[in-house]
């Protein structure tokens, strides 16, 4: 076989270069056989075209003239498999779409040269597949180097998404998914955002290896859902699975930190939770940061009210902190709440209710229990009065 292009691949390849219902076919083929291009939103789709139609155009190129990949199409290929290993996409679904749009590819010049020679046939099959296979070989090496980038930045990228969600950079749940998808992460919904300081008058900046030391003490092994840290100023800023609020205090007392933990706004709504419990710890009084505790919703809701800049109606608070003592068949409870607030002890609210103490204290433990704040703690007997007082 000469190495000068043949006559009839030549018009073969003019005609199909030509022709732009055939990337149309490429793409609408890998569109509908790929399932993670199937996905794709609109706004993807010129950069398959566009890599169709380089891919299309250099093929029949060394069709018609026997050639073979390049230098400079290894460094293409090496550069599109490496955005899409940071997009997310696995290299299996990529190389099934090239596998695909080689038999349009095929198709196209069989419906334009149905009586192709054998020579021509042969040289289009041994072209494609020593084409697919250094394209194989070149992709995988380049997402196996990606990928280690990837998992050696993946701390800095995911610190980095914390530190926007907290600036309110992401308005919709819908683009903080399409970032989370591009770094191969998915999100703790529902989260616990932990804002924490060491206990103490000096309040240096936080180091970043203090609050990564405090993820991973938090963390759950085998969990897949990501977790990540950030700083500001003295502080530590988590973002964990939802879970972990339960364990963060006694992490916490371990440590002699303090911190504010919370679990109730949606993912769009970091900043607001950042706020609330960057607040919480500036606000709150010392005893009501207790052992083997955090600060939560109901506490930092509670300080906003005091503070004159509510994040959430009174209605609102009051349900955070009372809980099930709003519903009606507990109304036997929030009268014993009342009494005990009112009267100032257990035995004088039993006698105003008409009850034993006994009675009575059953019933302020079935308060801590049902609403996790005891009463009898300074701290949160207020906030029980102020929910109580501010209740509709």
């Amino acid at each position: 076989m000469t190495s000068q292009p043949v006559a009839a691949r030549e018009h073969v390849r003019q005609e199909m270069v030509a022709d732009p219902r055939v990337v149309a076919a490429i793409v609408s083929a890998v569109h509908e056989q790929v399932p993670v291009y199937a996905a794709l939103d609109d706004s993807r789709l010129p950069e398959v075209r566009a890599i169709a139609a380089w891919g299309l155009e250099r093929l029949l190129h060394l069709w018609v003239t026997d050639g073979a990949l390049e230098p400079s199409d290894l460094r293409r290929l090496r550069g599109i498999a490496a955005a899409r290993a940071a997009d997310g996409r696995p290299v299996q679904a990529v190389l099934r779409a090239y596998r695909v749009a080689a038999t349009v590819l095929t198709d196209e010049i069989a419906a334009r040269a149905p009586r192709l020679a054998a020579a021509d046939a042969f040289a289009l099959t041994r072209m494609l597949l020593t084409a697919l296979d250094t394209l194989s070989e070149e992709m995988t090496t380049a997402y196996a180097a990606t990928d280690e980038d990837l998992a050696a930045d993946r701390d800095r990228a995911l610190r980095l998404l914390l530190d926007d969600l907290i600036a309110g950079r992401h308005a919709s749940v819908g683009a903080l998914s399409d970032r989370s998808a591009r770094l191969g992460v998915q999100l703790p919904d529902p989260y616990c955002l932990l804002v924490a300081e060491p206990v103490g008058a000096e309040r240096p900046d936080m180091a970043l290896d203090a609050a990564t030391g405090l993820l991973e003490a938090l963390a759950v092994p085998g969990d897949e859902v990501v977790s990540s840290a950030t700083v500001r100023g003295s502080r530590a800023v988590l973002l964990l699975p939802g879970a972990a609020a339960a364990r963060a205090g006694a992490v916490l007392g371990a440590r002699s930190w303090r911190g504010c933990a919370i679990t109730g706004e949606s993912l769009d709504r970091v900043a607001v939770a950042h706020r609330l419990a960057a607040d919480a710890l500036d606000t709150a009084p010392a005893h009501a940061h207790r052992p083997g505790s955090v600060l939560t919703d109901a506490d930092a809701h509670v300080l906003a009210l005091l503070g004159g800049h509510p994040a959430a109606a009174p209605d609102q608070v009051a349900r955070l902190v009372l809980g099930p003592l709003t519903d009606p068949g507990q109304r036997h409870l929030m009268e014993a709440l009342t009494a005990y607030i009112d009267a100032g002890s257990a035995s004088a609210a039993a006698r105003v209710l008409h009850l034993h103490a006994q009675s009575l204290r059953y019933r302020l433990r079935r308060i801590h229990a049902l609403t996790s704040r005891d009463p009898r703690d300074p701290w949160q007997r207020l906030t029980l009065d102020i929910a109580r007082t501010i209740r509709p």
